[in-house]
């Protein structure tokens, strides 16, 4: 099974979770990739410690660097892996403006996907 993943963009065009690992160090960005290419390789079957189901449809990729949690939030919609947000942290939970914040981008898409679809490489 194949899984086609897409980055959520806001309105004005930005890709929040692409501009953070752009600008993320290298090692960041290619641990982040790697878990993209996972995901695409597992879709729904991603399990601990690579992906959490944290509820409300929406799921977790995660590693760490450091002593730093690196996460990204996503839900399936169809048969795509919708990436919605980045979260930071140093503890167990991600946090709570996070997890919002990655609900409400999961209601926008829901409600139109081209509007929010990026276009471009996320590479």
């Amino acid at each position: 099974m194949v899984v086609e993943v897409i980055f959520y963009h806001e309105e004005d065009g930005t890709c929040p979770v692409l501009e953070f690992l752009r600008s993320e160090l290298s090692a960041v960005r290619q641990r982040a990739y790697q878990r993209i290419e996972i995901l695409k390789a597992r879709g729904h079957t991603a399990r601990r410690p690579l992906a959490e189901n944290l509820g409300h449809g929406l799921y977790e990729l995660r590693w760490h660097h450091g002593r730093v949690q690196y996460r990204i939030l996503y839900f399936f919609h169809h048969q795509r892996a919708v990436v919605l947000a980045h979260a930071l942290t140093k503890e167990k939970n991600i946090p709570s403006a996070d997890y919002a914040r990655a609900l409400r981008r999961k209601a926008l898409f829901e409600t139109n996907p081209l509007k929010h679809t990026h276009q471009g490489e996320f590479l």
